[in-house]
């Protein structure tokens, strides 16, 4: 097949989305299909790459990380055209999702969207945000996703709640696929003797963004709780963002910044180096709709500590391949990292033998097979509703025109939603 995604975040910026893109196409091309990227233009994104058409974009948006492609890119249309595309995949509703609504019906082909984020969980980024605002992204998303033919959860859970939100077209669950052996050939010795970390300490580890979202600041608490009471306990923290400088401030100011090791971004080897430097990882976010980076953990061979929310209950099987923790509570997450700190050998070997075990289930070939038996049902099932006409011009500017509409429609919709939740208490969006 030849499958065009669009999507607002791509490398070499690193994330979740991004990173699900880039391993979803890495792995269709290994199996033997086409992919072509759009995505924004990034200052230091590689000049070679082949298959992938950058867009403007306004460049960390908001003082985040983040760029925010400008819309409607001159010529798109053909170029998609000519790429021959069996099918479009949006991986965001706003922004360049907006534009893949605009190809999908100007082209005649069928749209699939992966439902990656909980967008509610970023309105901090924007100016004015409110609990309207909120409301309105909730129903903006949940419109967008019926305008699509079929729509990927990466999680469970995440199914579950856009489908009660009012999401009405096929959902499937999809969750992004892990290099299992990527992250099975770390090298604990090397990375501990690059952080100068002994080989006798015990080292609790965390991978991701650090902003506001992921719940930094209650880890930090607990992570500093358990460093204060064994000082033979490292704390590596893998990753860069506006949340680094008060974690590092916390740490100072209980005089535990030595034992902060803050590598920043890695890719790749390094990433799985790092990895495998750590005795167990820690992971407080409740905005995640699937625990990508959890299932790489256990692909490194580690136990993980999460608390009981969406994307990490799928992950983390309590006393199997870590600890659930239904509370947000400090003293009972810092507890649960300090029975990992005293756990015997042989128990350890087995929360170990759990993690490896849970993370064959995210290979990159299993998950990317199943997403591409469902283009393949959502094509034919999109070829049987939707013939060809001889009038194909006038055609396509009908379907680009009832496009647009139907984006209108949908944002007007869902901005009637939103102000009638702040005025009449309607929690019909959840």
């Amino acid at each position: 097949m030849n499958i065009v995604f669009l999507t607002n975040t791509y490398l070499p910026h690193v994330g979740g989305v991004a990173r699900s893109v880039s391993s979803f196409a890495e792995t269709y091309r290994s199996l033997g299909h086409r992919v072509l990227i759009v995505a924004p233009e990034f200052a230091d994104a590689p000049k070679d790459e082949v298959d992938v058409i950058r867009v403007p974009a306004i460049q960390n948006f908001n003082a985040s990380d983040f760029s925010v492609a400008l819309p409607i890119p001159t010529g798109l249309s053909d170029e998609v055209k000519a790429f021959g595309a069996d099918i479009i995949h949006s991986h965001h509703p706003f922004l360049l999702g907006m534009t893949a609504v605009r190809l999908a019906r100007y082209l005649n082909l069928p749209l699939v969207f992966t439902h990656h984020t909980l967008y509610e969980q970023y309105t901090h980024y924007v100016p004015g945000d409110s609990p309207a605002f909120k409301t309105f992204i909730i129903e903006l998303a949940t419109r967008y996703a019926n305008l699509c033919d079929h729509v990927f959860a990466p999680s469970e859970s995440i199914r579950d709640l856009i489908v009660e939100r009012g999401v009405t077209k096929p959902v499937t669950v999809v969750p992004t696929g892990v290099d299992l052996d990527m992250f099975a050939s770390g090298d604990r010795k090397a990375a501990r003797a690059r952080y100068n970390i002994s080989s006798g300490a015990f080292v609790i580890g965390h991978l991701g963004r650090l902003a506001p979202e992921k719940n930094l600041g209650f880890l930090s608490e607990a992570v500093a709780a358990v460093l204060e009471k064994n000082p033979n306990v490292y704390f590596l923290l893998v990753g860069s963002g506006s949340s680094e400088q008060g974690i590092r401030e916390l740490f100072v100011a209980k005089g535990l910044g030595e034992r902060l090791v803050t590598p920043g971004i890695l890719q790749r080897q390094e990433l799985a180096d790092a990895l495998a430097a750590m005795d167990v990882f820690a992971f407080s976010s409740k905005s995640e709709t699937q625990g990508l980076v959890i299932a790489e953990a256990m692909a490194a061979g580690l136990p993980v500590v999460g608390l009981d929310a969406s994307g990490v209950r799928e992950v983390v099987e309590d006393d199997v391949n870590g600890r659930l923790l239904k509370e947000e509570n400090v003293e009972a997450f810092a507890a649960a990292l300090q029975d990992f700190v005293n756990m015997s050998s042989f128990k350890l070997k087995k929360q170990v033998a759990g993690a490896l075990l849970t993370a064959k289930k995210f290979s990159l070939q299993a998950t990317a097979r199943k997403a591409l038996a469902t283009y393949k049902i959502t094509a034919g099932d999109y070829a049987a509703t939707h013939s060809e006409t001889e009038e194909e011009g006038l055609t396509n500017v009908l379907a680009l025109i009832k496009a647009e509409w139907d984006i209108l429609a949908g944002a007007v919709q869902s901005a009637d939603q939103a102000i009638s939740s702040a005025l009449f208490g309607d929690k019909k969006s959840g």
